[in-house]
Order: C-alpha cells, then sequence, then structure tokens
C-alpha cells in the first residue's frame, strides 16, 4: 500500500496547532482592551462626572437606533441621588419627555461606573456635543455638556 505524500498530508498538523493557538490570542486580547483617555470631569449639582468613549469609532445600529457606547466615572457625589440619567449626542440636550420614551441613552452600572449607549446621530458634525441630563429624586433636572474631540468627528 502506497502513502499518499500531499502537500496536506505533510502540513496538516501546522492548522491543529494554530487552532490551539489562536484562543490564547483572543483572550489576551480581551484581558487587555485600550481605551481612549478620560475627558475632563465637570461639576453638575453636587456632581463631578468624568466620561470616556468606549472606542474611537463613528456611531453603530442598535435597536433602529444609532448609538455610541461611552462610560461615566462619578469622581464626587451620591449616585443613588440620581433619579434618572441620559446621554446624548448631537447640537441640543434632548428633553427629558423625548428620552423616557425609549431604552436607549439611559445610564446604568455601578457606584464605580456608569455604562449608557448614548443616542447619536448617524454621522458626527463640528455642532454636536455631548450631553447628561440626570433628573434627582428632588425633581431637579441638571444638564451639562463636552464638546465632541477632533479624533471623533469623521471627516
Amino acid at each position: 500500500m502506497a502513502r499518499n505524500n500531499s502537500f496536506w498530508q505533510r502540513h496538516k498538523y501546522k492548522l491543529n496547532g494554530l487552532v490551539l493557538v489562536l484562543p490564547f490570542w483572543f483572550l489576551y486580547q480581551s484581558l487587555t482592551p485600550v481605551f481612549p483617555p478620560v475627558w475632563p470631569a465637570q461639576q453638575v449639582g453636587q456632581f463631578e462626572i468624568a466620561p470616556m468613549p468606549l472606542n474611537l469609532e463613528p456611531p453603530y445600529a442598535h435597536h433602529d437606533e444609532y448609538v455610541k457606547d461611552f462610560m461615566l466615572m462619578f469622581n464626587k457625589g451620591d449616585i443613588s441621588a440620581i433619579r434618572q440619567g441620559y446621554l446624548n449626542i448631537g447640537p441640543a440636550a434632548l428633553p427629558l419627555a423625548q428620552l423616557q420614551q425609549g431604552e436607549e441613552g439611559i445610564l446604568h452600572g455601578s457606584r464605580h461606573g456608569q455604562h449608557v449607549h448614548a443616542i447619536a446621530p448617524q454621522q458626527f458634525s463640528s455642532t454636536d456635543k455631548v450631553w447628561l441630563t440626570l433628573q434627582t429624586w428632588q425633581g431637579e433636572t441638571l444638564t451639562t455638556s463636552w464638546t465632541l474631540p477632533p479624533e471623533l468627528l469623521t471627516p
């Protein structure tokens, strides 16, 4: 019986080795993420808040709306004093009545950081800002904004 000494037969073990090594590469990548720098913190009411985008990519479609992921770090203030909080990107802050209609833009997380899928346009313009709207349990509405850095603006 003759042996079939084809290219595949001689090198198929290398494919097996690659299949064994790749999960470790992806594990390393998932355990060592790289984030953009944190934006300057701003004081809004009793809170000092610093936002950080999770990446520098444009907004993506999520449930028929475009969103951009952010992490908000509360340096001062008690998060339990917030009844509801929303983040949107645009020329002006959206009113609370409009923000309450959908499920996007809501702050959620822990006292260590709040994650949010900020409501965004499909493409950013130079007039857009990141708007944070908070409502406390006493009914006080607080609003602040950050200008978009040049790295997020698409050419």
